[in-house]
């Protein structure tokens, strides 16, 4: 049984498999539109590889279709375990948090 990459790459494999299926073009065919191995093609489309920006572009522009399709819904929870939940706007709410903190502690201060 073939490894799979993630979660994510398996649902944007399968997007590209149907948009593949339903125009009815071959691996072979696809291959050669958008200049990527079709065996490359074959890993994206079973879920054993995931694709790199560039090839997702290609293969979308050889199915005359918006790249975006393939990742409406894609999240990092899809991908291999997060070390931590944590967004940017955490990371400023955090920052802003300990700023009003040290203004605090600089306000108790007594005056030198």
């Amino acid at each position: 049984m073939p490894k799979i990459h993630s979660r994510a790459a398996t649902e944007i494999g399968q997007r590209v498999r149907a948009a593949r299926q339903e125009l009815g073009i071959s691996l072979e065919d696809l291959g050669e539109l958008s200049e990527i191995n079709w065996t490359t093609i074959g890993k994206i489309e079973r879920g054993a590889s995931s694709p790199t920006v560039e090839s997702l572009i290609r293969i979308a522009t050889a199915l005359e279709i918006d790249p975006g399709a393939f990742l409406t819904g894609i999240t990092a929870d899809m991908y291999r375990e997060r070390l931590h939940q944590l967004t940017a706007r955490d990371l400023i709410n955090a920052r802003l948090e300990q700023d009003r903190a040290a203004e605090r502690d600089r306000a108790r201060r007594p005056a030198e």
